[in-house]
């Protein structure tokens, strides 16, 4: 890999990791799906003008019964959850969630597409799950004089995030089987205009009674232009210069700028839990990937 693209994947991974932290200053101001909402409508406005440029407006429209379905399986609905999700657990925690999306991606292929799991592959699986329970025990497991309504909050976000996450597993399967023959920018442009149209009605419906702050505002514009529609660009850009393999590293990275952001801006702990259950899921990941080979 070339500096250059080894530094485009850094910051995509930097890019990613800080959506954690803008759901989390954003999220309580403006709900759930109204964040979600505005997420994908203000990456649609960034997006469209560029696939006009590139006369790819044609092809949006002639494709969208499958952008529709990409929409909601890979931005509407997992937007909405992850946003549900910083309401009650860490913008880190939520990021090492996120990894588990190849591990969906392996056994839905695996279920729906008749992809064989090799041995490895299979406990890749084994072990990126085994991670994920791992981690939520502890906040499912109502210790004396702990907070059990939090603990509640907290299952909930950790189901929240995983739902997140099969869904792009399923729109991951769903893109490589019928939407291969879409360009790039016109799969990531529609994704976000389908999926701003989705979420227009329950939005409205949803929208906050009291007006959200400036920096709830100043988070939703972070969420829109830099880490959905930069971040498309940056990311179709590596696929096609470094390939899908090298370019799924940035799974692995996500959770390491997420934990700093967190930390940083945030004041998180990285608990020693959450670094033995991240572990798992990244050498779960690993393996599912193939990235990890007999020898």
């Amino acid at each position: 890999m070339k500096p250059f693209d080894l530094g485009e994947l850094f910051l995509l991974a930097a890019i990613w990791g800080a959506s954690f932290l803008f759901m989390r200053l954003g999220a309580h101001e403006f709900g759930p799906v109204a964040m979600a909402a505005l997420r994908v409508g203000g990456a649609s406005l960034m997006l469209l003008p560029l696939l006009a440029m590139r006369q790819g407006l044609q092809e949006l429209r002639r494709e969208w019964r499958a952008l529709l379905l990409i929409g909601l399986l890979n931005s509407a609905i997992p937007f909405a959850l992850f946003s549900f999700a910083a309401l009650s657990i860490t913008a880190g925690f939520s990021s090492i969630l996120n990894a588990t999306t190849p591990l969906w991606g392996g056994l839905i292929a695996w279920l729906w597409l008749g992809q064989r799991l090799t041995p490895l592959r299979s406990l890749g699986l084994a072990l990126g799950f085994a991670g994920v329970v791992y981690l939520a025990w502890d906040k499912a497991g109502f210790k004396p004089g702990a907070d059990h309504a939090a603990e509640i909050r907290a299952v909930w976000a950790v189901l929240a995030c995983l739902g997140a996450t099969f869904c792009y597993g399923l729109a991951a399967n769903f893109s490589k089987r019928y939407t291969a023959h879409i360009a790039p920018l016109t799969v990531a442009t529609g994704s976000q205009c389908y999926a701003a149209l989705l979420l227009v009605l329950p939005a409205l419906w949803m929208w906050p009674a009291e007006p959200p702050g400036a920096q709830a505002w100043a988070s939703v514009t972070a969420l829109a232009l830099l880490c959905s529609a930069l971040a498309y660009i940056l990311y179709f850009r590596l696929m096609q210069r470094i390939g899908p393999t090298n370019t799924i590293a940035v799974t692995f990275l996500i959770p390491v700028f997420a934990v700093l952001w967190g930390y940083l801006f945030l004041g998180e702990v990285f608990t020693g839990q959450m670094a033995a259950g991240c572990g798992l899921v990244l050498i779960g990941t690993a393996l599912a990937l193939g990235l990890v080979q007999r020898r």
